[in-house]
């Protein structure tokens, strides 16, 4: 055996063994319950949603609703400027866009353009009639906070399924907009659960109260005689300590003491009275304001809002710093599901389910059943086929394609990919790819014989001539590929993955193996010959 021989021995041995214990091994020691090490425990093969099960849901992110909040936040600060500069002018939303302020006096029009000024920034200016001003927002930023919100929306609930332990989940951002999510988790069965932490908004506000609890919200207004001033709010909340009961109503400052984007951590506990419940602690900016805020109210209410509530409204005893509790009606799984809420941020806008399914483990049993039986159908069908008109040489190209399948898994569990019934689809494909491959390279030997060229010199031509066909076809393969893996979603980039791998892997065990297998065996002949 010469060295050029050995060295490609060793290498098809040694690729054979790596991919091997990468891709093969796990699988069957998992099978077979055998201890292995955590290193191999990590690169198991890891199952879609449609062969392991779970829930699949696409949400629609309403940019409008974040536009909005971003609208009505700057008016606000507008009208509270201009009610600093010593004018009271009302605001009022026209859109998720614009809004309007009215009864600036013409002689106050200097302290106008001092309160806009923030807002100039993003909103364009038209003055009106009667000391009337529109502002709406500029389309470059229009366009901008929309695509900030759809972004923003996938990294937080992205962040919330990390939280839940959901392995492998898929979440990607889809639809002709653009403002689509993909939300898939396998093993999730609690479709409502999930729904429930995926689409909370999680706002936490801490807010002063004005008045109340009142019993109705028109006895609310009553007290104000149906004229609530601007900077007030009527919240809807819970009687008592906001363990249940009925509904009743709280007058707020709509400016918030403190906001959930000044939360450091959350985390489930328990009551004074032993019932669970949600302790929070606050960073450091947050911490100093409302160390300031409770200082100077001591006696009053502060209400604790979250997505627009009051889940209770304790009396400020003294300075509180950086730390307070959300108490209610919780069981032990709300008030983790709560915390975990909180952890992972406010979404930017509200989420509207266009699509929701759930698919049951039998299922993706049985679906795994099925790929599996179609791949050892296939595989039984092609060794047979490549026996009876190849021969010996037939054997060549079963080694190579037993050898390209256990690359392809191998590399599929190396880079994290999740198994598909489409990538099972990509798997079949591969063996198909395969077999087309050693078919070409042994018809253009056979060619190179039947022409009168010596076995070694056919083989060398044969390989060395159906190189470079072979290349373009993969390389071909591998672009259609690309695209669906560019613009295809979930399972149509499962197969894409599968195929693209498939491709690389077929590429070397269709040459490379398959020609030193050929050279193994004339070695092994004092006179050659070949079975073809």
């Amino acid at each position: 055996m010469n060295q050029n021989l050995r060295w490609k021995l060793l290498v098809t041995l040694g690729v054979f063994l790596l991919f091997a214990a990468v891709g093969v091994y796990p699988i069957a020691a998992a099978y077979y319950g055998i201890n292995q090490p955590s290193f191999l425990m990590s690169k198991l093969l890891k199952l879609g949603l449609d062969l392991k099960g779970g829930v699949h849901l696409v949400l629609r992110v309403d940019t409008d609703s974040a536009l909005q909040t971003e609208t009505e936040a700057m008016m606000e600060r507008v009208r509270e400027a201009l009610q600093t500069g010593g004018v009271t002018a009302t605001a009022m939303a026209t859109g998720p866009t614009s809004f309007r302020i009215e009864g600036v006096p013409s002689n106050q029009d200097a302290v106008l353009r001092q309160a806009s000024a923030d807002a100039d920034a993003n909103f364009e200016r038209s003055p009106g009639v009667n000391g009337s001003y529109t502002f709406r927002m500029k389309p470059n930023v229009e366009r901008n906070l929309r695509a900030e919100a759809v972004v923003q929306a996938r990294q937080t609930i992205e962040r919330r399924v990390n939280e839940l332990g959901v392995a492998e989940p898929n979440i990607a951002q889809q639809g002709q907009n653009g403002d689509e999510i993909l939300v898939q988790l396998p093993g999730v069965t609690d479709v409502e659960r999930a729904k429930s932490i995926i689409g909370s908004p999680g706002v936490l506000e801490l807010k002063l109260v004005e008045q109340g609890p009142f019993p109705t919200q028109e006895a609310a207004m009553q007290a104000y005689n149906n004229n609530l001033p601007p900077d007030l709010q009527v919240v809807p909340g819970s009687a008592g300590d906001g363990t249940g009961g009925s509904t009743v109503f709280y007058v707020l400052k709509r400016v918030a003491a403190v906001r959930g984007t000044d939360l450091r951590s959350a985390r489930p506990s328990l009551d004074q009275n032993n019932r669970p419940a949600v302790s929070f602690t606050l960073s450091g900016d947050g911490a100093r304001r409302f160390g300031q805020i409770t200082e100077q109210n001591i006696g009053r209410l502060l209400a604790i809002v979250l997505d627009n509530r009051v889940f209770s409204a304790p009396r400020i005893d003294g300075r509180i710093s950086d730390q307070g509790q959300i108490f209610g009606n919780f069981t032990q799984q709300e008030a983790a599901d709560l915390s975990l809420v909180l952890r992972s941020g406010a979404l930017p806008a509200r989420l509207d389910y266009q699509q929701q399914q759930t698919i049951g483990p039998s299922l993706g049993a049985d679906s795994i059943k099925s790929g599996v039986l179609a791949s050892v159908v296939g595989l039984v069908l092609i060794v047979i086929f490549m026996l009876f008109y190849y021969k010996w040489s037939g054997v060549n190209a079963v080694i190579a394609l037993l050898m390209n399948l256990i690359i392809l898994l191998g590399l599929m569990a190396y880079f994290g990919a999740v198994m598909t019934l489409p990538g099972i689809a990509g798997f079949v494909l591969t063996m198909g790819i395969g077999v087309d491959s050693n078919v070409l390279i042994f018809e253009r030997i056979k060619e190179e014989l039947e022409a009168g060229r010596g076995i070694r010199a056919s083989i060398n031509t044969g390989f060395g001539r159906v190189f470079l066909t072979l290349l373009d076809t993969h390389i071909s393969a591998v672009i259609g590929a690309l695209f669906l893996l560019q613009f295809g979603t979930g399972p149509i980039r499962g197969f894409a993955l599968t195929l693209l791998l498939g491709l690389a892997s077929n590429l070397f065990t269709s040459t490379f193996v398959s020609k030193t297998l050929f050279e193994l065996e004339l070695s092994q002949k004092q006179v050659p010959s070949l079975s073809i």
